[in-house]
């Protein structure tokens, strides 16, 4: 099905990453010396949460959006990241400082629960405070994968009810993401679609999915997908433009017929899909809307 090796965050190789500078816990230390104690707990049980943040002209984009999210997560799952916003900003933003960076990188944030007394469960152990580190590198999105697209399987990994682990926690356990990706990688696919409980299209393993079909853009409802940053500004881009967008329950009848696919994510903005299941989506090419949405949105997150 596809005779590369792309995914959405499929970026250019840069030298300049071997020597960056990583903040963990309030220090910048070099890469080879950026650890965390195997008592860790977002190590030990992927108990944690975090945002992937892209810069643009100096910013980083959305960022509002992106606290918003992740402080609402650590309520959700209950601890203190232990700096304020305001501290959390400075924290970003001094990282990219020391860094040289300040465009074409990306963020990667995370928080844990932080270090735990014994290797267990219970969140009572993790008794010295919230482990938060900030990884920045010089990463430009691959324009390859741009201008050629990507490839999906469909696979028997479903998003789960909300009860189960709600698919709008960002949370460090992917593991259900992460099987996802290998089953549509063995099924030599770049990446994995994915359905809902009741077998409509939910969305990709790391990213929000979407269709074009007749001009108009159709995508998931939210309820078992990410509340992705990007795919919001996607559908704002079209309210505001004049192009039709539905959020929806669709299955893929709907898919194996649209006009043209895309993905959409914080690294690359939005990214073609030409191929789901075999089945080449159009005419094979990043397609015309998809084109149109990828300008307004660079524009939006330039500005």
């Amino acid at each position: 099905m596809s005779s590369h090796s792309f995914s959405a965050h499929t970026a250019e190789e840069d030298s300049r990453n071997e020597s960056i500078q990583i903040y963990v816990n309030g220090e910048l230390l070099p890469k080879r010396e950026a650890v965390v104690s195997v008592y860790d707990s977002g190590f030990m049980l992927g108990d944690g949460i975090w945002e992937g943040l892209r810069v643009y002209n100096g910013k980083i984009a959305f960022l509002d959006d992106h606290l918003d999210r992740l402080y609402a997560s650590a309520k959700v799952l209950d601890f203190d990241i232990g700096l304020s916003r305001e501290d959390m900003v400075k924290a970003l933003y001094n990282t990219l400082d020391v860094n040289g960076m300040t465009h074409d990188a990306h963020l990667r944030l995370m928080v844990s629960r932080g270090t735990k007394k014994k290797p267990f469960q219970d969140p009572r152990l993790s008794i010295y405070g919230a482990t938060t580190v900030i990884i920045a590198e010089h990463s430009k999105p691959s324009g390859k994968v741009k201008s050629e697209g990507m490839s999906l399987f469909t696979v028997h990994v479903v998003r789960g009810l909300p009860n189960s682990q709600d698919p709008k926690l960002n949370s460090h356990s992917k593991l259900n993401c992460i099987t996802a990706l290998i089953q549509a990688q063995k099924a030599g696919a770049d990446e994995a679609l994915m359905l809902d409980p009741h077998g409509f299209v939910a969305t990709c393993n790391s990213t929000n999915f979407f269709i074009v079909r007749k001009g108009e853009v159709w995508t998931s409802s939210t309820k078992y997908c990410m509340n992705g940053i990007t795919r919001q500004k996607v559908i704002d881009l079209c309210k505001a433009n004049g192009i039709t967008v539905h959020e929806t329950d669709f299955s893929l009848f709907e898919v194996y017929g649209a006009d043209e696919a895309f993905v959409t994510g914080t690294f690359a903005g939005q990214t073609p899909v030409v191929n789901i299941d075999g089945r080449v989506v159009g005419n094979g090419k990043p397609g015309p809307v998809f084109e149109r949405i990828s300008a307004l949105y660079k524009q939006l997150a330039s500005s």
